[in-house]
């Protein structure tokens, strides 16, 4: 059976010791403790954490971070990760990363709102820290659109969380639920 892969979204830019950094490496290492892999945009800040938190983890394996970056040069993804996808396509690159089994966005400028949009309207599943600043907070526990995206989802929305435990706890509930992956913009003829 195939490994889940989550995406963080967040800051390439955070303060070295800070709030966003702790929460990002202990979100990647709680994802691999509990089977996943990972992937993010690969570059620093919330993206690095997690790699490297991801790495700790006592049940990391070789291949577990995956690295969707920007450019054509694969060395400039971060030194955790351990596969570098160099897709030469700038910030269209945000596209690949939101196509992950999940998303989960902590703290986040622009490019992390734009992922969380194209995980959205992609039906994935998306998680939002609450409680950093930056768009995860100002996404959390909304939905993005008022157009349906599973009908047997009563409360779908981007769930707010807090720490890791509660990622967790929301990917073992719901994961398999949001199973539908969009295959194409319908347009009326």
């Amino acid at each position: 059976m195939r490994r889940k892969i989550i995406a963080v979204l967040g800051d390439s830019k955070i303060e070295k010791g800070g709030q966003k950094e702790q929460l990002a490496f202990e979100l990647g290492k709680a994802l691999v403790d509990n089977g996943y892999r990972v992937q993010s945009g690969g570059l620093g800040g919330v993206m690095e954490a997690f790699f490297r938190g991801a790495k700790s983890s006592e049940k990391y394996r070789e291949g577990d971070t995956v690295a969707i970056i920007p450019s054509f040069d694969p060395d400039d993804a971060n030194e955790y990760a351990d596969i570098s996808i160099a897709t030469g396509l700038d910030m269209l690159r945000n596209c690949i990363v939101a196509n992950a089994d999940a998303c989960i966005a902590l703290g986040g400028g622009a490019g992390t709102l734009s992922e969380a949009a194209l995980a959205w309207s992609m039906r994935r599943l998306v998680l939002a820290y609450k409680n950093v600043e930056g768009w995860s907070a100002k996404i959390a526990d909304m939905k993005l659109d008022d157009k349906p995206r599973y009908d047997d989802i009563a409360d779908d929305r981007i769930y707010g969380v807090e720490n890791a435990e509660e990622v967790i706890a929301i990917l073992a509930e719901k994961l398999e639920t949001y199973n539908i992956r969009h295959d194409r913009i319908g347009f009326r003829r």
